[in-house]
């Protein structure tokens, strides 16, 4: 049988050794299979916005999921977030629960586990791709081929004021930025 080291060790983007389910900011950023344009479009506005993201239905959906994140775990609080065309940026912060010390032996007492990054972010696609699957039976969504979500993720941990303010302005500016990008402006 031929080894093919490169096809199936694929190289993880975590940080070695972080516990993700450590308190703070985190910046994630999640893209669909293969590109595919799926959450809305762009139309052209008046300088100085110069465009405009639409959110079509599915698109609607990838953001009431996002919040529905604070419901599923009591320890996340959604920050800022843009859905774009054929991928989705945020910022999801955990945080402890009030009179339990970080790192305390007690921190995680009456949860079954702490909440991690990567528990958020498969929730998050689960649910999603769940209900894009029934839109594109029941509402005429545009199918998907194979999966909705590309297999990996892209995150990263915020570790001051200064960066979460930087990572904010980029989430905010990125259709803008986005469009011009593409349209050659």
């Amino acid at each position: 049988m031929t080894h093919f080291p490169r096809r199936f060790n694929r190289k993880s983007f975590r940080l070695k050794g972080y516990d993700y389910s450590r308190p703070g900011f985190y910046f994630i950023t999640i893209g669909v299979q293969n590109k595919t344009r799926l959450f809305g479009e762009f139309f052209p506005c008046e300088p100085p916005i110069d465009a405009e993201m639409k959110l079509n239905d599915a698109g609607k959906m990838i953001a009431k999921w996002y919040f529905e994140l604070e419901n599923k775990f009591s320890d996340i609080r959604c920050h800022e977030m843009v859905i774009m065309l054929d991928h989705f940026h945020c910022i999801v912060e955990i945080v402890v629960s009030v009179g339990i010390a970080v790192g305390s032996r007690d921190e995680h007492i009456g949860s079954s586990l702490p909440t991690t990054i990567p528990t958020v972010v498969q929730w998050f696609k689960t649910m999603t791709t769940n209900e894009y699957i029934r839109g594109v039976k029941t509402l005429g969504w545009m199918p998907f081929n194979g999966k909705l979500w590309q297999r990996n993720y892209w995150e990263r941990i915020i570790r001051d004021n200064l960066e979460f303010f930087h990572i904010s302005a980029y989430i905010q500016n990125n259709p803008r930025k986005w469009y011009r990008n593409r349209s050659g402006m």
